[in-house]
């Protein structure tokens, strides 16, 4: 039988089965589910129910699955997801945001991929979970308040099929998009310039102890070494907080400096605390300048500017609620706001323990109240604005679900808090001046991100495991890398990816920093004041404080996504993105640590902790789903540099060589197209700047010349250092910006020094 070239799939409820293309999903589905027949979706299917009694909170059976190997996204804490993998309902954990089932059989004539995307209906909002019957996947669908109820849902649920599981996500969230229209989608929005830039964050190098002196230091000792931050992030500590049993005018309310100690604090006033607010520019105004402020916040975010010219934007930090604890009560100059204690719902029962979480319950949050909620943020940002800071990050986000009980319950109130939080960063931040975090949920996705592209899609980089395993020093990193990798399948499509900050000189620094150098989003370190690696850091950093980007976000090749890179002893994380001209590969041993069913929490494994060997080749990189397509018709052979090996190999799209790593190392590969050139049988490909972890990154453009002077190729680079290209011969000249350059040509391989240049043509004449 000839192939169906169309590849059409249909998902269909027949009687007792969810059907794909003829192939049973889920059996034994109950009678009360239904389907919408109204969105009409030839590829899709929304999914609704109804029972008999209103409530806020339904768990309904879905169907049986038995024997599909899965990969999920859950909630393994409050605000945090990461990836979990099974093949049948009773391996599902609960708070499942995505699902997605593997295919079966070759091409269009199996099964083909199935995603099942839990959305939002009215009040309610749906997640996966295990069911209570063996091996059922149930639908749990819940307001987040008691006087929220419901008894019958049209569309708590899409599920879709296709051969391609990237395109299959992609085009998924697009039909929920239109379905909903309360968000917009990342390809829909302008990411800020943040992402192009190195930065240096605060936290893990002061804590709470942040202060000007401290951020002035900070910022001078990497532009003096080399390394300028083009952003810099003033996180926790800079704000007015205190305790419930501090009086508001004491300032020694504003030093918690213990971990956890802030967690309980509340917000009194929008400017920032007596570190800050005290700072006496050393410049002289002069004449004509009395309108620029000659002390506190802004005049310190003016100095930092005029003085590194490097660095273009400043964010700060804080939460969603104003603060970790809210906003204070009567407290003049400040909204409205009463404390409200969070009450967890039981699939958030189900999560890991977390300080925060526990401290922030205990304390209650000062919730302003919604009709407030715009006061609250145009304060704020008004205030930040009117300082120079040109952006924030948003934190401790996804919270309102659990004080939404007097409030129309979770999905009325996010709404509420979202719409007055797009607004106030369209007014003050370009709206798209945010750094989202602690945001990693459907909720925010599907209702939070109408002009917020930019969030975090890892947990927090952990120096140290904070519950004193000496090994989480190295098994927290590999969790840290799976958390993001696999998350950015499903929140890229709402968010640009940001994996997080990372510290110069931890022992996995180098480890950290190849999967920033390819993840495709900003590149930012919170290393202690003089505690750098400047060797690591000029491998990321360009002297003007600017990155060698990717075009895309990396995301897990495709045969590693119904597998378990964390612990099971023998899977290798690899994942891929798109530079202009060629494609690139990271590989990386995680083994080590993950998430315990049993103890629900993330641990140690060293068992697994081990050498391993995996295949990679060509074909991992997703050639046609990126931004747009890369094109690699006709192309019979790529170049495959290995940057930490410092070799090159050659290989056709279907072949594959084989990688062997420690644990906790990585390899960077550039697969470059080879050309053949009009003349003389010549192959040539593209390598790039070779001092660089994303070295294929820095090759801009790419041309091939043949007139009256002669034939040349002639490559655009970003940056500078040592720049190699494969050639088959060798050029009779190189040219670095018109002048004659020496050059050496070795195992294929043409090597020349690049000064720097934001960007040089490098001209190989044969």
């Amino acid at each position: 039988m000839a192939p169906n070239l169309t590849k059409t799939t249909h998902v269909t409820l027949d009687k007792t089965n969810i059907m794909v293309n003829n192939h049973v999903i889920f059996s034994d589905v109950p009678s009360n589910l239904d389907v919408d027949t109204s969105i009409l979706d030839s590829n899709g299917l929304f999914v609704g129910f109804h029972v008999s009694k209103p409530e806020s909170r339904h768990v309904v059976p879905l169907g049986q699955l038995k024997g599909i190997p899965f990969m999920s996204i859950f909630r393994f804490k409050v605000w945090w997801t990461t990836h979990w993998v099974g093949s049948n309902g009773r391996d599902l954990e609960h708070e499942t945001q995505i699902m997605i089932l593997n295919k079966l059989g070759f091409a269009d004539q199996g099964r083909p991929y199935v995603v099942i995307v839990p959305v939002i209906e009215g009040s309610f909002r749906a997640s996966l979970q295990p069911g209570r019957v063996e091996d059922y996947i149930d639908v749990c669908v819940e307001s987040g308040s008691t006087k929220v109820v419901g008894d019958m849902f049209q569309a708590v649920l899409y599920i879709k099929a296709g051969f391609d599981p990237f395109k299959l996500v992609k085009d998924a969230m697009g039909v929920i998009q239109a379905h909903l229209g309360t968000f917009n989608l990342l390809k829909d929005k302008h990411v800020p310039n943040i992402i192009d830039k190195f930065g240096w964050c605060t936290w893990d190098a002061f804590y709470l102890n942040v202060d000007p002196k401290g951020v002035w230091e900070g910022v001078k000792g990497l532009v003096e070494n080399g390394s300028p931050p083009g952003f810099v992030l003033i996180d926790d500590g800079w704000q007015s907080i205190c305790h419930d049993d501090d009086p508001v005018s004491d300032p020694q309310g504003m030093n918690r400096t213990t971990a956890g100690e802030q967690m309980p604090c509340r917000l009194i006033k929008y400017e920032a605390n007596h570190k800050f607010r005290d700072y006496v520019s050393p410049k002289d105004i002069g004449l004509g300048q009395f309108d620029r402020p000659n002390k506190g916040m802004g005049a310190f975010v003016r100095d930092l500017k005029d003085e590194f010219k490097s660095v273009e934007n400043v964010y700060v930090w804080h939460a969603l609620m104003g603060y970790w604890g809210g906003v204070r009560p009567n407290v003049p100059g400040l909204p409205e706001s009463r404390v409200v204690n969070p009450r967890l719902s039981p699939g958030l029962e189900m999560t890991m323990d977390d300080l925060a979480v526990d401290k922030i319950v205990n304390n209650g949050v000062g919730l302003v109240h919604p009709k407030k909620a715009h006061e609250l943020y145009e304060g704020l940002h008004s205030y930040l604005e009117d300082c120079g800071i040109d952006g924030v990050k948003i934190d401790v986000i996804h919270l309102l679900e659990t004080i939404a009980e007097d409030y129309g319950g979770r999905v009325d109130l996010a709404k509420t808090y979202y719409k007055a939080v797009t607004e106030s960063v369209r007014k003050h931040f370009k709206g798209n001046g945010v750094i989202a975090s602690m945001e990693q949920c459907n909720d925010f996705m599907l209702l939070g991100t109408e002009t917020i592209c930019l969030g975090r899609v890892g947990d927090d980089f952990w120096p140290s495991d904070p519950n004193g395993d000496i090994n989480g020093t190295y098994w927290l990193q590999g969790c840290h890398m799976v958390h993001c990798a696999y998350n950015s399948l499903w929140m890229g499509n709402f968010i640009h990816p940001d994996w997080d900050m990372f510290q110069s000189t931890h022992p996995c620094a180098e480890f950290h920093a190849a999967s920033r150098a390819i993840s495709g989003g900003p590149i930012y370190v919170s290393d202690a004041v003089g505690k750098h690696n400047f060797s690591l850091l000029k491998k990321l950093v360009l002297p003007d404080g600017s990155i060698i980007r990717c075009e895309y976000y990396a995301l897990p090749t495709r045969d590693c996504l119904f597998v378990d890179p964390l612990h099971d002893g023998k899977t290798m994380l690899k994942i891929w993105n798109l530079n202009k001209f060629n494609g690139v590969l990271g590989v990386f041993n995680c083994q080590g640590g993950g998430w315990n069913r049993e103890f629900r929490r993330n641990q140690c494994y060293s068992k697994y902790s081990k050498q391993i060997t995996c295949k990679a080749g060509p074909k991992d990189v997703e050639w046609k789903n990126g931004h747009k397509p890369f094109p690699t018709e006709g192309v019979e052979l790529f170049a495959m540099y290995f940057c930490k090996g410092n070799k090159l190999v050659f290989s056709t799209m279907s072949e594959t060589v084989d990688i062997s790593l420690k644990p906790f190392n990585y390899e960077l590969i550039v697969v470059s197209p080879v050309t053949n050139l009009p003349w003389d049988s010549i192959q040539f490909a593209p390598i790039g700047l070779v001092n660089m972890l994303n070295c294929g990154g820095a090759v801009k453009s790419f041309d091939i010349i043949r007139d009256n002077e002669g034939q040349s190729v002639r490559v655009g680079v970003k940056g500078a250092g040592e720049m190699r290209v494969f050639a088959s011969k060798r050029p009779k000249a190189c040219r670095v910006n018109g002048e004659d350059m020496e050059l050496e040509y070795e195992e294929s391989m043409i090597k020349v020094q690049v000064p720097w240049n934001d960007n040089s043509a490098v001209e190989y004449l044969f």
